[in-house]
């Protein structure tokens, strides 16, 4: 039994229940002053908590996929990571490793799909970023040999790992499933986390003497994509998805780089750059470059292009659910705006399970080969 298996958890919630329950029928019997009665006491209070801190410990495990086995937990994990030379690595797109989607018959790439583990080099920014890219089964299939494919960028939120996307949001599941199902077209999904100079939060901005971000993210990226897979160079060829952080991301780099991106979903995105101890001074005084930073400001300004933008919050639960209102009514035509505003959610995963199906075919809609 894995240290992510659903029976392991079953079972310390079940033990904590367990020994909650006979800590109250045996209390009368443990409540004499002899040393017996005070060790059992003191057993059964010890055995209870430990039960509870498991069981909360490993449903926080299985929710930010914080280890992945119980080698990795205890540090028994030290194996080497091995370079794998593949045909579809680039000059800036180093591919380093294959993953089969668990589905029947889910080996062979043209029925499965196939996520790559990456790392990518900005020619630009200079930058270098591990990450996974999803290629649907599509891909792989011989009638499609000389198809192109939309693909999107896809963030997850500081200070998150990339892969909380495939195994926390179950991004490649998600799209493998919705396309089987014909609600949305097959997609690359190119999947980083917006960290890209730990453990500095650089919020995707080009920092004065510091990290370009922005410009890894918003040319460099698009461009290693292209060059390395069927996608095209138009913005109707690519969006950007993100969570939190990835969100804020994805909507400032949209609107700043229409003639990259056609679409943007931010699920539970924030407007304005946080300045924190994560961050630390993300501007070096410049003014110009916060408010460039302040999606509420840019949307402001923002040239109407024809860009498609999806946002979302909770009626309860949410802190951005304000500035999301004020972001939709800034949205001028030819651009579009949708939104997912439920009833109640907070800032989590499981809130971002229930957006990201609807979220793929929108952006599905937005974005073509």
């Amino acid at each position: 039994m894995g240290l992510t298996s659903n029976t392991v958890l079953a079972l310390a919630v079940a033990a904590g229940v367990l020994l909650f329950a006979a800590t109250v029928y045996l209390w009368p019997r443990l409540s004499g002053r002899t040393w017996r009665a005070m060790l059992g006491r003191i057993g059964l209070l010890l055995a209870t908590q430990l039960a509870i801190f498991a069981a909360v410990g490993l449903a926080a495990n299985q929710s930010f996929s914080f280890y992945g086995s119980w080698a990795d937990l205890f540090g028994k994990e030290t194996s080497v990571g091995k370079v794998v030379d593949h045909s579809l690595s680039s000059k800036d797109i180093k591919v380093v490793d294959k993953q089969k989607l668990d589905v029947p018959g889910g080996a062979q790439p043209q029925v499965g799909g196939q996520i790559l583990k990456v790392s990518i080099t900005g020619e630009k920014s200079k930058i270098t970023s591990p990450g996974y890219v999803w290629l649907p089964p599509e891909y792989f299939q011989p009638q499609h040999k000389e198809a192109n494919f939309p693909a999107s960028v896809v963030l997850t939120g500081y200070p998150g790992t990339a892969e909380n996307l495939i195994k926390g949001l179950n991004y490649p599941m998600t799209a493998f499933k919705q396309a089987k199902a014909g609600k949305m077209k097959p997609m690359i999904l190119v999947m980083l986390r917006p960290t890209v100079a730990p453990p500095r939060d650089t919020e995707c901005v080009d920092i004065p003497g510091g990290p370009q971000t922005e410009t890894f993210f918003a040319q460099d990226l698009p461009q290693a994509i292209q060059s390395t897979f069927r996608v095209g160079k138009k913005p109707e060829n690519m969006g950007f998805i993100g969570n939190s952080t990835g969100g804020y991301c994805a909507l400032k780099i949209a609107a700043h780089y229409p003639q990259t991106f056609g679409a943007a979903a931010g699920l539970s995105a924030y407007y304005e750059a946080p300045n924190d101890a994560t961050t630390g001074n993300l501007f070096q005084g410049d003014e110009s470059l916060r408010k460039r930073a302040d999606i509420l400001h840019s949307m402001e300004r923002k040239q109407p292009s024809g860009t498609s933008f999806l946002v979302t919050s909770s009626e309860q639960g949410e802190p951005n659910l304000e500035d999301t209102r004020k972001f939709i009514k800034l949205v001028k035509s030819p651009d579009r705006v949708s939104s997912i505003i439920l009833d109640s959610g907070g800032h989590n995963f499981n809130t971002w399970r229930r957006e990201i199906p609807p979220m793929l075919v929108w952006m599905s809609n937005r974005i073509q080969a």
